[in-house]
C-alpha cells in the first residue's frame, strides 16, 4: 500500500514538473542564465510569414516575454503597424503573474491607435496600435499575437532575434512561398550564434535558442555587424498596384527609374528661364550646380511627405516649384530636374543615412535598405554628393550624415552602388589658436580662434543660428575644465566656399589657477582638452570600431603672471599608436611669456576586440598628458 502511495505521489510530481517546465508564462521556469544581464528574457518568438500570391502576404507574430524590470517592457514588442494597405486581422496581449497565472486580457480595442510619424511629417496615412499597460508587479510575463495582411510584398520583415539587455530562450522565422518565387536573402553572422537553418521546397525557417542578454559596448561596429540577422526579397513583388520582378541592383534601379521616377522631374516654362538666365556666361558644370543648388536651398524648405507609391515616390517637381517644399525625396527630385535644365547630369540616390555607418549590400538588392534620398553628381569621376533637406549646408558637403557608405544611385540603366566621400583625419581638422593671461591671483583673460573643416565643421556650424543664450550655455559647456567662465564675446563666420567654420570666442574665469602659500598650478592647455576616459570591460566582447578619424592642433600663448615665475614645467611630448598619435610642447618665449603648442590625431579603423584595451590606455595618457600642470613660485 505504502508503495502504491509513494508511486501515485512520484506521479504526481513529475506531472506538475514537466508541466511547470512547459509552462512558458511562468517565471519559476526561467532558466536564470538567460536572465543574465538583461531586463526582459523572450520565452518564444514566432514569426510566420506567407506569401500566398505576388499580391498578398500574411505575417503571423507570437511572443512570450518575462519582462524582468520596468526597463524590460518595451521588450514585449506589442506593436503593429497598418496603413490604408496592411490590415489588422487581430491583435491582444495575455499577462501573467510571477507563477504563471493569467492576471489581464488586453484586446484589440484596448491598444493605443496614434499616428506612426511625428509633427513634421505633413501627410501620412502610418498608424501604430501599441499596449498601454502598467505593471502591479515585476516580474511578469506577456503573451503577445497579432496577424496583419497586406497586398505589397516588396518588404519582408527580416528575422532580427536579439537585442541588448534581452536574452531569448527560442526565437523562430519561417516564410512560406509559392515554388514560383525566389526567396533572396543575406544571413549574417548565423554561425556565431548557433542559429539553425531549414531549407525546404517554399519554405525557410530560422531557429536560434538559448542566448543571454548582451550588453552594448562603446565604440562597437554596427548591430548588423555583430548581431544575427537575414534580410529577405522576393524576386517577385507588388508595391502599391505595381508589380516588379528584381534579382540585382541593375534591374532594381531600372524598375525604379521607370515607375517611380519618369516624367516627375520638370518644371514649367517660367522656372526654366529663371534658371537658364541665373547660369548665363557659366561655363563650369560645378559651378553651375552651386548655383543652381544655392537656389533650391532658398526656395525650399523641409517637411516629411509619405505618399505615392507606398512613400517611396517623390512629388513631382513641378508641385515643389509651386508650393515650395518637399521630403528628401522631393527635394532631391526637385534638385536633379534643375540641373537637368542647365546641362549638368545628375542622379537620384538611396542612402542609409544616420551618423551610424551603414552600407547598402551589394549582393542583395531589396527596397527595404536605404532611409533617405540624395543627389549625385557624377563630375566626370570626381563625384559630388548633395543634401537637398538642408538651408544651411554648404555645395558639396554631405557630413556625418551620409558620409562614407555604399549608397544606390538610380540610372535609366540600372542601379549601381556608389561610395560617398570619406573624409580623411586631416580633412576634419580643428585649427585652435589663441592667448590667455593669468593675474597674481590665478583669474584667467583669454581670446581664443577655433577654426573647423571636414566633419568637425558639420558638428560646430549650427552654432551660427543658435541663440544668445544657446551660444552662451554651448561656451561654457565647452570650456568647462574652467571653472566659473565668463563668456565676453562671441563671433562665429561660416565660410561656405572654403566649407570652414571660425569661432571667436573671449572669456574670463576667477581662480584658474589654484594658489597654494608660495606657489600657484595650472594646466597650459585651456582651450582643448581631452577629459573622457572610455568605459572599461574586464570581458570586451564586440570589435573595436572607430567611425570616423579627426585631427586636432592647438597653438596658445600664455602671459604668466607677474609675481610668479616658473619653478616645475612638463617635459615635450611625442607620442604614436595605430590609433593615433599626439605631441605638445611648451617653449619659454621670454620670463613671463610661454608658447603651448598641441596636435591630436585620431585614426578610423576596425581592429580586434583585444586592441580595445591599448586603445583606452591611448587616450587615458591623453588624458592624463592634457591636464598636466605647470608649477609657478612667487619671486
Amino acid at each position: 500500500m505504502r508503495l502504491k502511495i509513494l508511486a501515485i505521489a512520484v506521479f504526481v510530481c513529475f506531472t506538475y514538473t514537466a508541466k511547470a517546465q512547459d509552462d512558458l508564462t511562468s517565471y519559476l521556469t526561467l532558466p536564470q542564465e538567460l536572465a543574465d544581464n538583461a531586463n526582459a528574457v523572450v520565452r518564444l518568438a514566432e514569426t510566420v510569414v506567407d506569401v500566398k500570391a505576388i499580391n498578398d502576404v500574411e505575417i503571423s507574430q507570437k511572443r512570450i516575454v518575462t519582462v524582468l524590470n520596468e526597463n524590460g517592457i518595451y521588450k514585449i514588442g506589442a506593436v503593429v503597424g497598418y496603413d490604408n494597405d496592411i490590415r489588422v486581422k487581430n491583435v491582444e496581449v495575455k499577462i501573467y503573474n510571477k507563477l504563471g497565472k493569467q492576471i489581464k486580457k488586453i484586446r484589440e480595442r484596448d491598444f493605443q491607435d496614434i499616428s506612426a510619424v511625428d509633427g513634421g511629417t505633413m501627410y501620412s496615412d502610418s498608424r501604430v496600435k501599441y499596449m498601454d499597460y502598467t505593471p502591479v508587479e515585476y516580474p511578469f510575463t506577456a503573451v503577445f499575437t497579432s496577424v496583419t495582411q497586406s497586398p505589397n510584398t516588396a518588404n519582408i520583415p527580416s528575422f532580427n532575434p536579439l537585442g541588448y539587455y534581452v536574452g531569448v530562450q527560442k526565437s523562430s522565422y519561417k516564410i512560406k512561398y509559392p515554388l514560383s518565387f525566389t526567396v533572396h536573402r543575406k544571413e549574417l553572422n548565423l554561425e556565431e550564434f548557433g542559429v539553425t537553418t531549414d531549407d525546404t521546397e517554399g519554405k525557410l525557417i530560422y531557429t536560434i535558442k538559448n542566448i543571454p542578454g548582451i550588453k552594448p559596448e562603446a565604440l562597437s561596429p554596427s548591430d548588423t555587424k555583430l548581431e544575427p540577422r537575414v534580410f529577405f526579397a522576393l524576386n517577385k513583388f507588388n508595391y502599391d498596384g505595381v508589380t516588379a520582378e528584381i534579382n540585382n541592383w541593375e534591374e532594381f534601379g531600372v524598375w525604379m527609374h521607370q515607375n517611380l521616377l519618369e516624367g516627375r522631374a520638370t518644371v514649367d516654362a517660367a522656372t526654366k528661364a529663371k534658371i537658364l538666365s541665373m547660369v548665363a556666361g557659366v561655363t563650369s558644370d560645378r559651378e553651375k550646380s552651386k548655383i543652381v543648388y544655392e537656389f533650391m536651398q532658398n526656395k525650399t524648405r523641409y517637411i516629411s511627405v509619405q505618399v505615392g507609391i507606398g512613400g517611396f515616390q517623390p512629388i513631382p517637381a513641378d508641385e515643389v516649384d509651386k508650393v515650395g517644399y518637399g521630403d528628401c525625396k522631393g527635394l532631391s527630385n526637385y534638385m536633379m530636374a534643375l540641373l537637368k535644365i542647365v546641362g549638368v547630369e545628375s542622379y537620384y540616390t538611396h542612402v542609409e543615412a544616420g551618423k551610424e555607418i551603414v552600407d547598402f549590400y551589394d549582393d542583395f538588392a531589396s527596397l527595404a535598405q536605404g532611409n533617405h534620398a540624395i543627389i549625385n553628381i557624377p563630375n566626370n569621376g570626381d563625384d559630388i554628393w548633395l543634401e537637398c533637406t538642408s538651408q544651411k549646408s554648404p555645395f558639396g558637403h554631405i557630413g556625418d550624415f551620409t558620409d562614407n557608405r555604399k549608397v544606390l544611385v538610380i540610372t535609366p540603366e540600372g542601379g549601381k552602388i556608389k561610395h560617398t566621400k570619406k573624409y580623411t583625419a586631416e580633412e576634419s581638422l580643428q585649427e585652435s589658436t589663441g592667448a590667455y593671461t593669468l593675474s597674481n591671483t590665478g583669474n584667467i583673460k583669454a581670446d581664443v580662434i577655433i577654426k573647423t573643416n571636414g566633419i568637425q565643421y558639420d558638428n560646430r556650424y549650427y552654432l551660427e543660428d543658435r541663440s544668445d543664450v544657446d551660444k552662451d550655455k554651448h561656451y561654457k559647456q565647452y570650456f568647462q575644465t574652467v571653472n566659473n567662465v565668463n563668456i565676453d564675446n562671441i563671433e562665429l563666420k561660416n565660410d561656405k566656399e572654403a566649407i570652414a567654420f571660425t569661432e571667436k570666442v573671449g572669456f574670463n574665469a576667477d581662480a584658474y589657477g589654484v594658489a597654494t602659500g608660495e606657489r600657484m598650478l595650472f594646466a597650459p592647455n585651456a582651450f582643448n582638452r581631452v577629459t573622457s576616459i572610455p568605459d572599461r570591460y574586464r570581458n570586451r566582447k564586440f570589435p573595436l570600431k572607430i567611425q570616423r578619424g579627426y585631427y586636432d592642433t592647438d597653438d596658445y600663448e600664455i602671459k604668466l603672471p607677474s609675481d610668479y615665475k616658473i619653478e616645475a614645467i612638463p617635459e615635450d611630448v611625442s607620442y604614436e599608436t595605430k590609433f593615433g598619435s599626439y605631441t605638445f610642447s611648451i617653449t619659454k618665449k621670454d620670463d613671463q611669456t610661454l608658447q603651448y603648442k598641441r596636435t591630436f590625431k585620431i585614426k578610423d579603423g576596425l581592429y580586434p576586440k583585444e586592441e580595445y584595451k591599448n586603445y583606452r590606455k591611448f587616450i587615458k595618457k591623453i588624458v592624463r598628458y592634457d591636464g598636466s600642470k605647470i608649477v609657478l613660485v612667487k619671486k
